[in-house]
């Protein structure tokens, strides 16, 4: 295997992910294959897969040279192959396999390792509609496999700090959600991410969209009606890069959602506005900066994904939080750490992962009728 590391004295590959002979769960640690070694695989699934206790990260795949240094650089041991078929030749020494390649690549992938007998984590967009996600779904069930979609931004300190106020019935009935996730990017990157064509699911709508919708969808559940606006501002950018998305949920609330490359001055986060009371929180979780940077969860740190005082957001009604007004609310450390602690508990006992396949599937919906709303300026009913 070209670019293969010895890995001889890791683990053994007598028998099926070295199962117990009575046919229950692997013993020692998982090992989990990951497809993919940019951005997504190298800042996000790599650092937080081999900071899981029960997880062990056994192959990286890559076709980049620079890149298989990098993965054998940061982690040790670690096996590197060129191509997706030199991981799935040695399926019977995985448990899990994690895909974090192009978004087009995606379903095939997923689709492979299903049928490979492989448990998988897709990085989020799993697919580009809402179908593709849930033959995958039938497909996995069918194997009587784990499907997860990678939706990391439900561990989000100021995601995880609403879940708590609303649980705590702090805002009273929610009346309108508002969501940003913004950046001042005035000059596109290229690559396959900012791509005008079609097959690459490119675009800020699939990539921050997914996030955003999801959020949405998990804290009011479905959505009965769409309506967007989905636009491409800067100069020889291709793909959209400013778009806007009203949700209204079955159950009346309504999800204003914006992402955007293009915002020269940043709105909150998030804004959350109830009959008794509303939440405003600006600024980002810094777990994906933390990551950038090379810091890694785990080994008893009690400072990860924790943020300022200085950085909490505001309760209150009938004041501005920009001049004082409300009560500061502490935010709840950010926690991305979680979802593969879940996965890991998910393999081991046969439960849900913490973001199933149908779950994407339904922001698929909604991503699927935002693109139809804005190409034809009108609401669209889901349902």
């Amino acid at each position: 295997m070209n670019g293969a590391n010895d890995m001889s004295g890791t683990s053994s590959e007598n028998g099926k992910n070295g199962e117990n002979s009575d046919g229950g769960a692997p013993h020692g640690d998982l090992r989990v294959g990951l497809i993919g070694y940019g951005l997504a695989g190298s800042v996000f699934h790599a650092p937080l897969i081999a900071s899981t206790d029960g997880l062990a990260l056994d192959t990286v795949v890559t076709g980049n040279p620079d890149r298989q240094r990098q993965a054998a650089a940061e982690h040790p041991g670690v096996r590197t192959v060129a191509d997706a078929g030199a991981l799935f030749d040695r399926a019977a020494g995985l448990d899990l396999v994690v895909i974090a390649s192009p978004n087009r690549t995606h379903v095939p992938l997923a689709r492979t390792a299903l049928e490979a007998g492989l448990p998988v984590v897709v990085d989020k967009p799993l697919a580009a509609t809402a179908a593709e996600a849930e033959a995958l779904a039938d497909l996995a069930e069918e194997r009587g496999l784990l499907l997860s979609a990678f939706q990391n931004r439900r561990w989000d300190n100021d995601f995880r700090t609403v879940q708590r106020l609303l649980s705590d019935g702090a805002l009273g009935d929610v009346l309108r959600f508002e969501s940003r996730f913004e950046r001042w990017r005035p000059q596109p990157k290229g690559g396959w991410r900012e791509s005008g064509d079609p097959a690459e699911i490119g675009g800020l709508l699939y990539d921050l969209g997914s996030h955003v919708v999801d959020q949405a969808l998990a804290l009011f559940g479905p959505a009965a009606s769409v309506y967007a606006e989905v636009d491409v501002r800067r100069p020889g950018a291709e793909a959209d890069d400013d778009t806007f998305i009203a949700v209204t949920h079955a159950n009346g609330v309504r999800s204003h959602l914006w992402v955007s490359a293009t915002t020269a001055q940043l709105g909150p986060r998030f804004r959350v506005l109830g009959s008794a009371a509303g939440y405003v929180k600006y600024g980002l979780d810094p777990q994906e900066a933390a990551l950038r940077e090379g810091l890694r969860p785990g080994s008893g740190r009690s400072d990860w994904g924790v943020e300022p005082e200085s950085l909490w957001g505001r309760l209150g009604a009938g004041e501005s939080p920009q001049t004082g007004g409300g009560d500061p609310v502490p935010t709840l450390p950010g926690d991305y750490p979680a979802y593969y602690a879940a996965i890991e508990s998910a393999l081991r006992t046969g439960g849900e992962p913490p973001v199933t396949a149908r779950e994407a599937a339904a922001a698929l919906r909604v991503l699927e009728a935002a693109r139809v709303s804005a190409d034809e300026g009108r609401t669209v009913r889901i349902g």
